[in-house]
């Protein structure tokens, strides 16, 4: 069984829609740790209502990034993780936890990458006038969204749309797409070829993008 750790800094939405698939049964998987840089994040009681461990571990206990992250990478190799997850992590990810888990640290970013990375996703599409925007879930680099592709999906930019209401209805499709991304990974069907996320098993006209009514 695929042995899970999210790391998240805020609220945990996404952590939560991963525990609502893993107790589902639609996820094959057990969330095994809660790692937090952030001692007020909700997340924290998300994984306390649903008996998950967690450590609050605060990049100014360490004396460099690098250190910092290599702890995480110890703390996660020492509990046989297999994926990292990333729910509302509000760091770049240093070069010692990328090392340690190639191909296997999954983010969730509020747009379709290569569009509009870093903060504020929604208001970058919104500002900018796109018709189209969405969310994407991908491998993480050293980069800043820069991470291979695995699952998008894409979601209609209103003429009134505000940060917040395009926001939220991004965020539905976040909660069914991350889950699917690790199913995927689970199963053993996420196959990387540079920059390239192949879906093996799947028809050639559904590689990973999901897309609602326009209507």
């Amino acid at each position: 069984m695929l042995k899970i750790s999210v790391l998240a800094s805020g609220r945990g939405s996404n952590f939560q829609s991963i525990i609502d698939a893993v107790k589902s049964g639609r996820l094959n998987a057990v969330i095994s740790l809660l790692i937090t840089d952030n001692p007020e994040a909700f997340a924290i009681q998300r994984a306390g209502d649903n008996g998950i461990s967690h450590l609050v571990l605060q990049p100014k206990q360490f004396g460099s990034k690098d250190g910092y992250y290599q702890s995480i990478a110890d703390e996660l190799k020492k509990r046989g993780v297999d994926l990292v997850v990333l729910a509302g992590f509000m760091r770049i990810i240093g070069k010692p936890l990328i090392d340690a888990f190639p191909n296997r640290i999954m983010n969730i970013h509020p747009a379709l990458l290569p569009s509009f990375p870093g903060l504020h996703g929604q208001k970058q599409a919104r500002d900018y006038g796109v018709k189209i925007s969405g969310c994407t879930v991908h491998f993480v680099d050293a980069g800043m969204d820069t991470g291979p592709v695995i699952i998008q999906a894409a979601v209609p930019v209103r003429d009134d749309d505000t940060e917040e209401t395009l926001s939220e209805r991004i965020l539905k499709f976040e909660h069914k797409i991350y889950p699917e991304a690790i199913r995927l990974f689970a199963e053993g069907r996420l196959e990387v070829a540079g920059r390239r996320v192949r879906i093996k098993d799947s028809p050639p006209d559904d590689q990973g993008l999901t897309s609602p009514s326009l209507g």
